[in-house]
């Protein structure tokens, strides 16, 4: 049997936890569950979990404040959001404090199961030694680090860092965005559209110190990364 994935569930609805975690141990998840931010910040530091799924509105501590604690000492775990809130400001703010999904509420046991294992698939590929060449920019896509010449290195989110991995491995060659949304997102709609809008906007701005690199928007397909 393959081994179980550990996992940390914050949720303060207390049936829908409860719920959500026996869905997840019948299906070989160990389940770390919490009813508010504090406890599940004390359990991501004494458990070691995977992954997290977050709720965003919890007592104490909401999901968004823990996200953003623990992207200050962890760059890499994956992060996924439950949330009922549905405008895009708040889907936006959730990827851009590093999260790596969401999941609107009510939400099928089987979606959360296949992100969950989607985002920790793709996190075990991360850790293979990738050091590549982008212009005059060093990127260290393990550790998610972007590097201009001898300049000090730039930090990258999980989901920069994983965007530009794509963009770089498809160079001069249009990146189709429904694809690209489905990969890294879990879908192509349209708040997902307007995060990636966002990312890209903000790739563009840590690469622009070498002039040959741009990210263009091929209105209708894609982007693409030239260099």
């Amino acid at each position: 049997m393959a081994e179980k994935i550990k996992l940390l569930l914050a949720e303060d609805e207390t049936a829908l936890g409860q719920i959500i975690k026996e869905s997840l141990e019948t299906r070989n998840f160990e389940v770390i569950l919490c009813d508010n931010g504090e406890k599940a910040f004390e359990k991501y530091k004494s458990e070691a979990p995977e992954i997290l799924v977050l709720d965003v509105m919890m007592p104490k501590k909401d999901g968004f404040t823990l996200a953003k604690e623990i992207r200050a000492i962890d760059d890499a775990i994956p992060i996924i959001f439950l949330t009922s809130k549905s405008q895009t400001a708040d889907v936006v703010e959730g990827f851009s404090i590093g999260g790596n999904d969401y999941l609107k509420k009510p939400f099928s046991m089987e979606e959360l199961i296949v992100r969950i294992h989607n985002l920790v698939d793709r996190t075990k590929v991360q850790k293979v030694s990738k050091i590549l060449e982008i212009g005059d920019y060093t990127f260290n896509f393990p550790k998610q680090q972007l590097q201009y010449k001898s300049d000090d290195s730039i930090q990258l989110t999980h989901r920069e860092a994983h965007l530009l991995f794509h963009l770089l491995k498809n160079k001069n060659q249009v990146l189709d965005r429904s694809l690209i949304l489905n990969k890294l997102w879990g879908t192509d709609d349209f708040f997902s559209a307007r995060s990636m809008d966002v990312f890209i906007t903000k790739l563009r701005k840590k690469l622009k110190k070498d002039a040959d690199i741009q990210i263009i928007n091929v209105r209708g397909f894609g982007y693409k990364l030239t260099v």
